[in-house]
């Protein structure tokens, strides 16, 4: 079976990072190297892109009730960060060809209460910041980009005209360190403010992140065609929801004490990671990975693939509108492709104080989509093969159970 998600990270990368766990390094030097390594003068390394948020909220230090308009999708993280800072946040409902926030929609949110704009490029898509950039100067609004999920190797480092852009080297994202952040912090006594309080944090533990590695190594060899479809079986076997064995295991901070695990410094063993994906990573495996994109995307009909219109869309997930989700995943993942109804990301609500911002189309793309496997690995001939079992159930909402004749999988 095709996993959903592989982890894009190769062995050698591993065991460099399991290595330096053991070897004597400066965490201030590693900090400056994968600083460097971003090559734009005003990076700064932290924990994750969580962690370096909660340190900009903690300096921005806004009035109570202040608020910040938010992409309408994000992880509920951010949300809870903003939140924990006593400040409030605001929907920007998004286009459904580009997933990204309208730009009429700033108009219609901002309040005298409005201090910052939080902006998202979602699913390996990126949109032009100019119109947010323009809002956020008209008034004096500090405007945060959100490129955790858009890393494009070498091509972009974050809009210079951005205040803050932030980047995540997190699990699941492309160019893995299994972990970290990096923000641009274009103001400098800002960026040394942050340091400065960064530094009061206890440093994360390298039997931690060495514990952690190992676990991704792990999940790293799971990610093999036939050893995911024997993992499967198992949790079968077992009785276990694999979907939820998977989502489980790679959260990075767990709810009981998210505060106080976002709350450190990154060791060194992980800033020496994060310096070498940054200097090593090959465009063109984006490059791969946004042709296997392209050639899904000619079985279905546009409207059915929310982001069709982004470009650049480097298909770092790859979402479909379907008439059943439950049924479609089904019979996917009956043909070798495990597909999956769950997102990390969650719709920003409207709060009992700005009723008039609910997310509609945001809401509507999460209650109808399914994600798909899709990644370089994956042989074209495959791609095309999921397309061919995927399009009748786009088009018609037909399934195996109609009597369809579809290709079968074979372990």
């Amino acid at each position: 079976m095709w996993v959903r998600k592989r982890i894009d990270i190769g062995w050698g990368h591993l065991l460099g990072a399991a290595l330096g766990c053991f070897l004597p390094a400066s965490r201030r030097k590693a900090a400056a190297r994968a600083e460097a390594a971003w090559g734009t003068g005003d990076a700064f390394a932290c924990l994750s892109v969580r962690s370096g948020f909660d340190l900009l909220l903690a300096d921005l230090d806004l009035p109570e009730g202040s608020e910040v308009l938010v992409s309408a999708l994000t992880i509920p993280d951010m949300v809870r960060i903003i939140e924990h800072h006593g400040l409030v946040a605001v929907p920007l409902d998004l286009d459904d060809a580009t997933v990204a926030p309208r730009p009429a929609e700033l108009a219609a949110r901002v309040t005298d209460r409005t201090r910052a704009i939080l902006v998202a490029h979602l699913l390996g898509t990126r949109f032009d910041l100019a119109p947010f950039v323009r809002f956020a100067r008209e008034h004096d609004l500090l405007l945060i980009e959100d490129c955790a999920q858009a890393f494009e190797g070498d091509r972009c480092r974050g809009h210079d005209e951005a205040d803050v852009s932030m980047f995540s080297f997190g699990p699941i994202k492309t160019a893995t360190a299994l972990a970290g952040g990096i923000l641009r912090i274009r103001d400098p006594e800002r960026r040394a403010r942050l340091r400065a309080r960064q530094a009061e944090y206890p440093v994360q533990s390298r039997a931690a992140y060495l514990k952690r590695v190992l676990f991704f190594c792990g999940l790293r060899w799971l990610g093999g065609r036939r050893v995911f479809g024997l993992f499967v079986r198992v949790c079968r076997l077992l009785g276990r929801d694999f979907d939820q064995v998977l989502n489980g295991s790679i959260r990075n901070f767990p709810a009981e004490t998210f505060f106080a695990s976002l709350r450190r410094q990154p060791c060194a063993p992980l800033l020496h990671l994060m310096a070498r994906r940054v200097r090593t990573y090959r465009n063109e495996a984006l490059d791969r990975r946004a042709e296997r994109g392209a050639l899904l995307a000619r079985h279905l009909p546009p409207e059915s693939h929310p982001g069709r219109a982004a470009d650049p869309h480097t298909c770092w997930v790859f979402p479909v509108r379907v008439p059943d989700p439950a049924t479609t995943v089904a019979t996917l993942r009956q043909h070798g492709f495990d597909a999956t109804a769950d997102s990390s990301l969650k719709p920003v609500e409207a709060t009992d104080r700005r009723p008039d911002a609910a997310p509609e189309t945001a809401r509507a793309l999460l209650t109808s989509a399914i994600y798909l496997p899709l990644y370089e690995q994956m042989p074209q001939r495959e791609v095309e093969r999921m397309g061919r079992v995927l399009e009748p159930m786009v088009r018609e909402g037909v399934s195996v159970a109609t009597g369809e004749a579809l290709p079968q999988f074979r372990s």
